[in-house]
């Protein structure tokens, strides 16, 4: 079952801490290796049938893990060959100690012989370096990758596959190993959840250790994979006295000429559950926002005066500005009109856009609840030059902006300027459609009118549309989005 502390995803020197916490409470790293080792063996042999397997072991404590991987799997009757990279008694520690008690020929992984190592092999274990790798691959591990891509067996990687980073989820140098699973060890690394990290690993397994979850208290992880664990408790159902009134009001500016943007995000909204929902628009557009959907209420915003007005209703509680909007000095009134009444905001698309040689004026004006929702080159627009994997410039925006960051992709990541952030990893590639961020933003302010914080609305939103892309499939169109919400609702509660 999953929990808040299930979903914690460790960085590399979390994981080391998490590591070391376990070895000062009694636990032998030796031990710690074994139980990691004969997971993977487990797993593998719970997945493939028996045959032929090439164990290639590293020189640190991801070759240990393949030693005890190499020695459960031959006991269980499996011919299997080991190669080193390196030489065996350069091994030290908990590695050192499980090399001994391998009984079978420890081959060298070199340049010359990785063809003779590959002839009639039928599954391959990658254990030749773990998470914590920061160079490119060389040598024999280079020569290697190459070499097993031409071989048409699966590879089995313990903890990363080999070449990846376990922060970033980025392919060091041009090489990395592609497994067809993946066994990782007490929690999972940001590269496991990171593109392209993601879809090198294949399945993905979480092997318990033994590393007992308290330790987590000492590291006080602050990334998380996004799953309802995050938001649940607070989600916003309806009740046997419940009324519309309790559930908030959304309000979404929409374009007079883009208005397929503005009707979907809207569309989204009352879908997930607000009470009500507004669409503010030019007059000459009122009639088609109208029309899209009887539950909506129309009204005309031509200038800034009647948008003021709108905007002064204080049962509307939430605002979505941007999607349609169109850029320039009018959307950016509107934008700073909006973060000034003193609402939940989330600003996407040309709300964001608007803002790219003026970004100052657009973060001093950020108060209270806000998200925003930026793709990756809105999201370079408006914040140029800060450098790191997709977390980390998440988190630096959030700082600077003072508003809640999703940067959207197939690996969306939600960042808070408390330092908080999520990863979500059920985004289907069907969601890769025009106007499907249109209803991310619309999700997001619809749970925002209902009460949720900017960092948990975003969560649930980006999942609840994973979701309902997932039970879609190929073949989406935006349009499709929100009806597929009350299924997944109803999966959930």
């Amino acid at each position: 079952m999953q929990t808040k502390e299930s979903l914690a995803v460790l960085s590399t020197g979390e994981m080391g801490r998490a590591d070391a916490a376990a070895v000062a409470g009694g636990i032998p790293g030796a031990v710690l290796m074994e139980n990691a080792g004969r997971a993977a063996a487990t797993a593998i042999l719970a997945r493939f049938a028996p045959g032929p397997a090439l164990v290639l072991c590293g020189p640190g404590n991801n070759g240990g893990d393949g030693f005890v991987a190499a020695r459960h799997l031959r006991e269980a009757g499996w011919p299997v060959r080991l190669a080193l990279l390196g030489a065996l008694e350069n091994l030290k520690g908990d590695a050192a100690h499980h090399a001994k008690l391998w009984q079978g020929p420890v081959e060298a992984l070199t340049l010359d012989g990785i063809p003779a190592l590959l002839q009639g092999v039928e599954l391959i274990v990658d254990a030749l370096f773990g998470a914590g790798l920061d160079r490119p691959l060389e040598g024999a591990a280079r020569a290697a990758v190459a070499a097993v891509e031409a071989v048409p067996v699966p590879l089995v990687a313990l903890d990363v596959p080999s070449g990846l980073s376990g922060d970033s989820g980025a392919v060091l140098g041009n090489a990395a190993f592609e497994a067809a699973l993946t066994l990782t060890f007490f929690r999972k690394k940001p590269g496991h959840l990171l593109l392209p990290g993601r879809s090198l690993c294949g399945e993905l397994v979480v092997a318990d250790i033994g590393i007992p979850d308290g330790v987590l208290s000492g590291i006080a992880p602050a990334c998380f994979e996004n799953a309802p664990p995050l938001w649940l408790d607070g989600y916003p159902w309806r009740g046997p006295a419940s009324h519309k009134y309790d559930f908030g009001q959304a309000l979404v500016l929409g374009g007079g000429v883009m208005t397929g943007a503005g009707r979907l995000a809207a569309r989204a909204a009352l879908r997930v559950g607000a009470g009500l929902v507004s669409v503010a628009c030019p007059r000459a557009a009122v009639a088609i926002y109208a029309q899209s959907c009887a539950s909506l209420i129309v009204a005309p915003a031509d200038t800034g005066a009647e948008y003021a007005a709108l905007l002064a209703d204080s049962r509307r509680n939430a605002v979505l500005i941007g999607p349609g909007l169109g850029c320039g000095e009018t959307s950016r009134e509107r934008v700073l009109a909006t973060l000034g009444a003193g609402k939940a905001v989330v600003l996407d698309a040309d709300a964001l856009t608007s803002f790219q040689d003026r970004p100052a004026d657009l973060f001093g004006a950020i108060v209270g609840s806000c998200v925003l929702t930026p793709h990756e080159g809105e999201f370079a627009r408006l914040f140029p030059n800060i450098p790191g994997c997709k977390v980390q410039r998440a988190r630096a925006a959030a700082a600077l902006s003072g508003a809640v960051v999703l940067l959207k992709g197939g690996d969306t990541v939600i960042a808070g300027p408390d330092g908080r952030a999520a990863i979500t990893g059920n985004a289907p590639p069907a969601l890769a459609t025009a106007g499907a961020g249109d209803v991310l933003a619309g999700l997001i302010v619809g749970l925002m009118a209902q009460g949720l914080e900017g960092f948990e609305a975003a969560c649930a939103a980006a999942w609840l549309h994973g979701e309902a892309g997932a039970a879609l499939g190929p073949g989406l169109i935006a349009d499709d989005l929100p009806e597929a919400l009350p299924r997944v609702l109803a999966g959930l509660r």
